[in-house]
C-alpha cells in the first residue's frame, strides 16, 4: 500500500492529509492562533489545591488556569501509565516493572504559591483549561525520554518478545542517568548506533530545559514543541511513506534539515510542490474535506450513517437507506451494519473524534451476528493510533465505546455555533413565530394604550401573516381594539421580531 504525506502550509495555518493508495486516510489542520500547546513545557504556579478533588489549578500563563490532577504529580512512588506527545502521536508501552499509583494526598505534595514544572498532556477543550502533569517526556523519533522517571518500557505495537527484549537491553545499555526511556514502535529493527542519536539529543534537550526553567520566571513557558509540519514528520514518517509534498519553500528547507539531523538513516523524498494549481486541489483531497463535515455519511450499498456530535458525547445511528438487501432482512441488516463499521471507523479517525461515543447499529435478532459486528468494530478501532475502548452491544442494540481526545474534532476547529439555530440544528417554523407574536400582541395590548401596534418582522413570516394569518390578525383587532400593522426589516432572524407602540 503506497502511502503519501501532503503539506499546505500558510501563513495562516498548517492542513496535513495523509493518502494510502491515493485515498485520504487521515487529516490534520492546526491555525496560527489556534496553534497547539500539547507537549509544550511550562514553569507553573500552583494558585488553589482542592482536597475534595485531590487536584490543582496551575496558572502557566494562559487565559485558564491548567488542571492538575493527584496523579500526574510525580514522586519517587509515582509511576506513569501512558504519555500522549503532541497531539498527533500516542507512545505507546508496556508499563514498568515498578510502576506504582500515587498514594499521597494532593495537600501534602502542593501548596499554594509553589512553582512547579508541569507539561501540557492535554489541550484546552471547550471551557476546560488545559490539563497538566509534572511526568515530563520528550520525543525523539525512535525513543521517549522521561526525565522525571525512572521507568522504562517498549511499545505495546512491538509484539515479538525476542525484539522487545534487544530494545530493552539498548535502552539499559545506552541510558547514562537513572531517566526513564520508552522505545517507540519506530525503533523495531534499529541498531543501537540508531538509537544511540535519539539518546544524546534527548539528553541535551532536557539539560537545555533545565537551565532554562532556572532562569524563567512563574508563569513562563521553558519549552515549545516542535511546529506541526516537523512535528509530522517526527511522529507519521515511516519506511512505508513512499513520499512528502510540501507546498511551503520555507517548511520545504526545514524539514530537509530535521530529516538530515534527526533521520540520516532514513531514506525519504521530500518534493517542492511548485504547481500553480494548490496542492490539494492537485491531489482530490480539498472535496474531501467538504464532505468531512456533513452529519449524513452515505454507504456504498445505499445505507447511510448520521453522526451527531454534542458537548457530552458523539451519536452514531446506522440505516439501510436505499439497501433492501436480496435474500433476507437479517442478511441486509448484518451487511449494511459491517459496512458502517469500516466507515465508522475511518469517520472517527478522519473528523478526530473522541470521548464518549454511541453506535445504535440496526437492530439484528441473532446473538452471532452482534458477536460479528462487535469483533469488527474493534478489530478496525484496534488500527486506531488514539487509545480505544469498545463494550459489547447491549441488549438495546448500542455499542458504548470511548476514543481519546487530544484535540478539538474537525468540526470543533472548522466550524462554530450557527447564528440562526444557535446551534440546535433548526430554526422555529414560521408558524410558530406568527402564534408567539400573536400572544404577545395580547401582552402589549393590555399593558399599552396605543390605538396601533406595528410589528416588524422577517420578510418570510410577514407573507404567511398577510396571507394564511389574514384573518387571525383582522379577529385580533377587533378583539384588542387596535390597529395592527406588519412592517419587514431583512436585518431580522427569522425567529426575531419587535412589536412598537403608535400613538
Amino acid at each position: 500500500m503506497s502511502k503519501e504525506l501532503i503539506f499546505n502550509c500558510t501563513e495562516y495555518e498548517t492542513r496535513i492529509a495523509i493518502l494510502e493508495d491515493r485515498v485520504l486516510s487521515n487529516f490534520y489542520v492546526e491555525r496560527i492562533d489556534e496553534r497547539s500547546i500539547a507537549g509544550n513545557i511550562y514553569k507553573g504556579k500552583v494558585v488553589r489545591v482542592l482536597p475534595g478533588i485531590q487536584a490543582a489549578f496551575v496558572d502557566i500563563g494562559l487565559e485558564r488556569s491548567a488542571f492538575l490532577y493527584v496523579a500526574d504529580i510525580y514522586n519517587e512512588t509515582s509511576g506513569i501509565d501512558l504519555f500522549t506527545n503532541g497531539d498527533d502521536d500516542p507512545v505507546e508501552y508496556g508499563r514498568g516493572e515498578h510502576t506504582e499509583q500515587c498514594t499521597h494526598p494532593i495537600e501534602d505534595m502542593l501548596r499554594e504559591g509553589q512553582e512547579i514544572l508541569v507539561q501540557v498532556s492535554k489541550e484546552t477543550l471547550g471551557s476546560k483549561g488545559a490539563r497538566v502533569t509534572t511526568h515530563i517526556s520528550l520525543a525523539g523519533r525512535n525513543i521517549v525520554s522521561m526525565p522525571t522517571s525512572s521507568h522504562t518500557g517498549i511499545s505495546r505495537k512491538i509484539t515479538g518478545e525476542q525484539e522487545r527484549d534487544r530494545l530493552r537491553e539498548i535502552i539499559e545499555k545506552l541510558r547514562h542517568e537513572r531517566h526513564g526511556f520508552i522505545a517507540r514502535t519506530a525503533s523495531e529493527g534499529k541498531k543501537e548506533d540508531e538509537l544511540k542519536g535519539d539518546f544524546d539529543y534527548l539528553s541535551k534537550l532536557w539539560n537545555t530545559i533545565r537551565e532554562k526553567a532556572e532562569r524563567t520566571g512563574a508563569p513562563g513557558l521553558v519549552h515549545r514543541e516542535l511546529g506541526m509540519t516537523l512535528r509530522a514528520i517526527r511522529d507519521l514518517y515511516a519506511e512505508d511513506v513512499e513520499r512528502i509534498a510540501i507546498d511551503s519553500e520555507g517548511e520545504y528547507r526545514k524539514a530537509i534539515d530535521f530529516m538530515d539531523s534527526f533521520m540520516p538513516y532514513m531514506k525519504y523524498s521530500i518534493d517542492l510542490y511548485k504547481d500553480s494549481i494548490p496542492i490539494f486541489d492537485h491531489f482530490g483531497i480539498e472535496l474531501d474535506i467538504s464532505r468531512m463535515l456533513n452529519k449524513k455519511v452515505w454507504l456504498k450499498s445505499g445505507g447511510y450513517i448520521v453522526i451527531e456530535e454534542t458537548e457530552a458525547l458523539c451519536s452514531i445511528d446506522v440505516n439501510t437507506g436505499k439497501y433492501v438487501g436480496k435474500k433476507n432482512m437479517e442478511e441486509t441488516i448484518l451487511k449494511t451494519n459491517m459496512e458502517a463499521v469500516r466507515e465508522i471507523a475511518y469517520q472517527l479517525r478522519i473528523r478526530n473524534i473522541g470521548g464518549i461515543i454511541i453506535i445504535d447499529f440496526i437492530d439484528m435478532e441473532t446473538e452471532t451476528n452482534r458477536e460479528k459486528i462487535f469483533d469488527a468494530l474493534r478489530a478496525e478501532m484496534e488500527k486506531d493510533r488514539n487509545r480505544t475502548n469498545v463494550q459489547k452491544i447491549s441488549e438495546f442494540g448500542l455499542i458504548e465505546m470511548t476514543r481519546q481526545r487530544k484535540r478539538k474534532s474537525l468540526s470543533g476547529t472548522m466550524c462554530e455555533t450557527c447564528p440562526h439555530c444557535s446551534g440546535r440544528g433548526s430554526v422555529k417554523s414560521r408558524t410558530s413565530v406568527c402564534y408567539e407574536i400573536f400572544r404577545e400582541l395580547e401582552r402589549e395590548a393590555a399593558y399599552d394604550i396605543a390605538e396601533t401596534l406595528c410589528v416588524l418582522v422577517h420578510p418570510d413570516v410577514a407573507e404567511l401573516l398577510l396571507e394564511n394569518e389574514n384573518n387571525t390578525l383582522k379577529n385580533l383587532e377587533k378583539r384588542l381594539s387596535r390597529k395592527i400593522l406588519i412592517e419587514t426589516d431583512n436585518s431580522f432572524h427569522r425567529e426575531n421580531f419587535e412589536i412598537i407602540p403608535m400613538r
